[in-house]
């Protein structure tokens, strides 16, 4: 996988182009979840993106929030593999790669993550655990995860 790392200022049209078209192949077109999407964080954050190549087809993309933009906490967001990159291992890399890139920005600070009910044992794997009653958002029931920094 080919990481880019970058605040939204620092991403190129290019690039901002592909992470907002990934987005809505997966949350809009594949989920049938229609929502804001662009809801004003993405110039805040910070944006991870794999791809197969330097400028090559996203395989994988999550959006680092800072602190006090969504929760408290630092929270990892919009984390998605397109369907080309589904049961390669693409979306364990994405979450170590975000994971780590995340502890660089805010030491030592929990992270906490708004995740789908379903991915529960996913995320758990990654040290995240339970921290709130299921609930739905935009017809897809999520929880909110917390790991400790």
């Amino acid at each position: 996988m080919n990481w880019h790392f970058a605040r939204f200022d620092d991403l190129s049209p290019r690039d901002i182009h592909d992470l907002y078209q990934a987005r809505a192949a997966v949350f809009v077109l594949e989920q049938k979840c229609p929502f804001q999407d662009v809801d004003g964080a993405d110039p805040q954050c910070w944006h991870l993106i794999g791809r197969t190549s330097p400028q090559g087809e996203v395989l994988a993309y999550s959006r680092l929030v800072p602190p006090g933009v969504k929760y408290p906490e630092p929270s990892i967001g919009r984390v998605l593999t397109t369907a080309a990159a589904r049961r390669t291992g693409a979306g364990r890399e994405l979450m170590a790669e975000s994971i780590a890139r995340l502890e660089k920005l805010w030491p030592g600070r929990p992270i906490r993550i708004g995740a789908q009910q379903y991915l529960e044992r996913f995320y758990g794997s990654f040290g995240f655990a339970r921290a709130s009653a299921p609930y739905d958002e935009d017809g897809i029931m999520h929880i909110e995860m917390m790991r400790n920094g």
